[in-house]
């Protein structure tokens, strides 16, 4: 005997989202917060010896660290 059900998690969703636009708080700063996320990334790859430069660089061609002159192009 095959059963199927169909479960609307559309309520729910909304209720998230309210509730952590509620914890943010009114001075949550999208854009400042993306400000301090690049210059996180950037003091977190600066200072690379040449063999960490080597490899670093080799990880953002490959596309598995996002390129950093693209982020700024944006």
């Amino acid at each position: 005997m095959e059963m199927s059900f169909a479960l609307d998690l559309t309520l729910d969703e909304v209720l998230r989202r309210t509730a952590v636009l509620e914890a943010l708080g009114d001075d949550w700063d999208p854009v400042a917060v993306l400000r301090e996320e690049e210059l996180a990334y950037d003091m977190l790859y600066s200072g690379l010896d040449d063999e960490q430069q080597r490899i670093y660089d080799e990880l953002v061609v490959a596309g598995v660290l996002p390129d950093p002159g693209a982020r700024d192009a944006v």
